[in-house]
Formats: C-alpha cells, structure tokens, sequence
C-alpha cells in the first residue's frame, strides 16, 4: 500500500500514461520485451490512484516475472 504521507509516490497520471505508453511501445513479441512491458506496467501502478500497492510488491512481483520467464514460463 502507498504511503499517503510520502510525496514520492503521489498519483500522477501523467506518470503513468508516460509508463504505460513506454511499455506498450517496447512489448513485442519475444519474452524480454513482454517481460520488460510488464515491469514497467507493474512501476506504473505506484503512481495510479485507483491501484493499491507498494514498491515492496512490485518488486516482489517483478522477482515472480524473472523466475518465471527462467523457468520457461507459467505452463511448466
């Protein structure tokens, strides 16, 4: 959850249209890009005010995108 009290992580929209569209540009089709897209998608949610997290569960969300993309995927 975002801290309300720390100025860093305010909602920005501009934020996180500019996050997003950043990652919609690099998403292609191999895995690094979908993958990268992905993070940047998850980062861009610490700015949205209509989504509830906080940088410890990005990056633990980010560590879950890494160990799946070694593993070969989620069908493995």
């Amino acid at each position: 959850m975002t801290d309300p009290e720390d100025p860093e992580f305010e909602p920005d929209p501009e934020r996180v249209d500019a996050l997003r569209e950043v990652a919609d540009e690099i998403r292609g089709e191999s895995s690094e890009r979908k993958q990268l897209a992905n993070i940047l998608y998850r980062t861009s949610d610490l700015y949205d005010e209509s989504e509830d997290t906080s940088p410890e569960e990005i990056v633990r969300n980010v560590k879950f995108i890494l160990e799946v993309t070694e593993r070969g995927g989620l069908d493995r």
